[in-house]
């Protein structure tokens, strides 16, 4: 029986897609060596292989043996600052041994890839929202990552007819009964902000005050990770039906302030939040919202649009 083929499906994002992929009736196959994920977000019914999408003939096997025809990787490093640190190691991960899991898929004959990308390619944007035909010019090692493997997917369509799908992600956010950001270190804000909510000797850094924005903190496009989890579903079925490959933003087309979203949980919770201001982050634009015309053309619409409601379902991962 044909199969999908899931890299990273032990993370965040990529452990609730399976979960989608399954419950409509999908034969799924886990890839992800553990690094950054839990064994224990995989869903009892996928089959899990505990390896590095690096590992070309591991790669090339999997898909033979299970007779994978569409592929969807998350696979990958995913933290801005971290990158500036240490770009290597994104280059590494990202780039080549991405570049590896893509070869593979060219040797095994996988015709279709939904690629988990970013809206950090794009780097500080001309405006807002952020349509798809802005240039692309990422300002972080990571966007660059994002973008590089986004030209190679281009490529491998012209050479090998491999069609793709690379979705730009805005900002994940919320939880599923059974899934949730477990990521160490935790570099997003909404854990970090419901952290410092269930523990008051903990506060939440904000970085930089002094964008030009009505409060003066950056401002992002949150998406509940169910409502992103259900966009690769409607790229696969673009891609079985024959569709070309695409580039598509996924968001609400709503942005909110790092102070909108601290305000958020405070009122979710019912619980005070200590705010410590830091200075920015290096690679971090100051507005991030979307254009996600060309992925609702497609069926896809957000279910869970409301900021209040992706904390208040993260919240209840910390008994709230």
């Amino acid at each position: 029986m044909a199969s999908v083929l899931v890299t990273g499906g032990a993370g965040y994002i990529g452990s609730v897609t399976v979960d989608l992929l399954i419950e409509r009736g999908e034969t799924v196959v886990v890839l992800d060596d553990l690094s950054k994920g839990h064994a224990d977000a995989v869903n009892d019914r996928a089959a899990f292989v505990r390896g590095d999408i690096g590992d070309r003939d591991l790669v090339r096997g999997l898909a033979a043996e299970h007779d994978v025809t569409s592929v969807v990787h998350f696979a990958g490093l995913i933290a801005v600052g971290e990158s500036v640190a240490d770009p290597l190691r994104y280059i590494d991960v990202n780039v080549a041994r991405s570049a590896n899991m893509l070869a593979a898929c060219v040797d095994a004959g996988v015709g279709q890839i939904v690629f988990s990308s970013s809206a950090a390619v794009y780097g500080t944007p001309d405006g807002v929202p952020i349509p798809e035909t802005h240039p692309v010019r990422p300002s972080s090692p990571y966007g660059w990552t994002k973008a590089s493997f986004e030209t190679m997917l281009g490529y491998a369509d012209a050479g090998y007819g491999l069609r793709s799908v690379c979705l730009r992600y805005f900002n994940a956010a919320g939880a599923t009964p059974q899934r949730w950001e477990r990521h160490e270190p935790e570099t997003h804000l909404i854990p970090n902000v419901l952290a410092a909510a269930a523990d008051p000797t903990r506060s939440v850094s904000v970085f930089g005050d002094d964008y030009p924005t009505p409060d003066g903190t950056a401002i992002r496009d949150y998406i509940h990770v169910e409502d992103l989890a259900a966009a690769h579903l409607v790229a696969l079925d673009h891609l079985a039906g024959g569709g070309p490959s695409e580039r598509l933003n996924v968001g609400t087309g709503r942005g909110f302030s790092v102070l909108e979203v601290i305000e958020s949980a405070r009122r979710v919770t019912d619980r005070p939040i200590e705010v410590r201001m830091s200075g920015r982050r290096t690679g971090d634009p100051p507005i991030l919202v979307a254009d996600s015309a060309a992925v609702r053309s497609l069926g896809w619409e957000p279910q869970r649009p409301a900021l209040d409601d992706m904390i208040e379902s993260a919240w209840r991962r910390f008994g709230g």
